[in-house]
């Protein structure tokens, strides 16, 4: 079937994008579509340079930034010892008699050069590949919950434990995990605990009380990717972060994922038809200095469909890049707030992304499609990444 496209002038590669990476749920989710919308699309032009970063680390964007901050705070966030690497076990193999449908990187971890999308081109999707990122999207949501729930209710637990229960999860429904495997990615979800921005590998590092960790969960089911990422607090019995006493031992690690969510919630609130894509970045700013945090820089939202991450490139901050959403958009906005300086670097892993200057990070990610009469959010969860849109 043919796809509607918009052009798109960009110095933009294919290769050049974020990461997300999430998975899925149970049987009965599969079942709903009765409720799908339906969409249609235009054609417009846009002009928008987006600078980016090579996942390999050879090329991306940086910047030494002086945050003012609260002493108090900064002597908190230094108390917690630094995340340091630990075991990480085996990659999993998914038998080779098994019918789950894989991504074209699954065996080699290599992406064809016949999957990097046209630098100038947005997919505008159909009506049948909006079900199915519908589904995707449902099932990685479910998915994102059962890491959650998990990891702040058990302080001991591993996130290699985590990982494991997420891998069989996603296999039981009949997905695959995106992550895994994804230009030689060993585990089937990212896991970033406390300074660590994003892309952790999970490892036997147990998870401590206060710990503040992220998980992103992607899934590949029915040919297309889901993809979501929500924060907890590990052993906070506190889902909604409602308690504001700073006497609290959680309130600074509460405060950060609270200000990360409503960062998120208010870029989805300006996504719209006739909108403009850099209102995102200004809407999460916007928040991150109502609280004195800041926002990285480094990596960005993304295009989703049978390809992991395609245009177009959201930014997280304030940014000029002038692109009008139009109904059969499909994109991440996945902020990544940090309580001090934005400057991040990468472990010598290849993955693994943290603060410069040991500040805590937490992010929360959602996938929208811009319908004709406003945005609709694919990736709900009512627990631990509300939309703040009415359902």
């Amino acid at each position: 079937m043919l796809k509607r496209t918009i052009g798109c002038w960009s110095r933009l590669t294919a290769k050049e994008c974020s990461i997300s990476s999430f998975f899925g749920a149970r049987s009965s989710i599969i079942e709903k579509t009765s409720f799908f919308g339906r969409l249609a699309g235009s054609r417009v032009k846009c002009d928008h340079y987006l600078q980016t970063r090579r996942w390999n680390g050879s090329q991306k964007t940086s910047r030494s930034t002086d945050l003012l901050w609260d002493t108090a705070s900064t002597a908190e966030a230094l108390k917690r010892d630094a995340v340091t690497k630990h075991t990480v076990t085996k990659q999993k193999i998914i038998p080779t008699n098994s019918l789950i449908i894989r991504p074209p990187y699954a065996e080699t971890g290599n992406i064809p050069y016949s999957f990097f999308p046209s630098n100038d081109v947005i997919q505008l999707e159909d009506e049948n590949t909006i079900k199915r990122l519908e589904i995707s999207g449902l099932v990685a949501a479910s998915i994102l919950q059962i890491a959650c729930a998990t990891a702040q209710s058990s302080p001991g637990m591993t996130t290699d434990e985590i990982d494991q229960i997420v891998h069989n999860a996603i296999l039981e429904i009949g997905a695959y995990p995106s992550p895994l495997n994804y230009r030689g990615f060993p585990k089937s979800l990212c896991s970033s605990v406390n300074e660590v921005v994003c892309h952790g590998i999970p490892d036997t590092r147990p998870l401590q009380y206060g710990d503040v960790v992220s998980f992103d969960v992607s899934v590949f089911i029915n040919g297309v990717h889901g993809d979501n990422c929500a924060t907890v607090v590990v052993g906070d019995d506190n889902k909604h972060n409602s308690d504001e006493s700073v006497e609290h031992p959680l309130h600074e690690e509460r405060r950060l994922v609270r200000a990360t969510q409503e960062a998120l919630q208010a870029a989805i609130a300006v996504c719209k038809p006739g909108g403009c894509l850099s209102h995102v970045g200004h809407a999460i700013s916007d928040v991150a200095d109502s609280y004195g945090y800041e926002s990285v820089r480094d990596y960005r939202g993304h295009g989703i469909n049978e390809t992991f991450h395609c245009p177009p490139y959201v930014k997280h901050y304030r940014n000029n890049d002038f692109l009008e959403l139009v109904p059969g958009m499909v994109f991440t906005i996945e902020p990544m707030l940090v309580q001090k300086g934005a400057e991040v670097y990468e472990w010598d892993d290849g993955w693994t992304v943290a603060t410069r200057d040991g500040g805590l990070a937490a992010q929360f990610e959602h996938m929208v499609w811009i319908t004709e009469d406003g945005v609709k959010v694919l990736t709900e969860n009512p627990v631990f990444n509300p939309s703040g849109l009415s359902i």
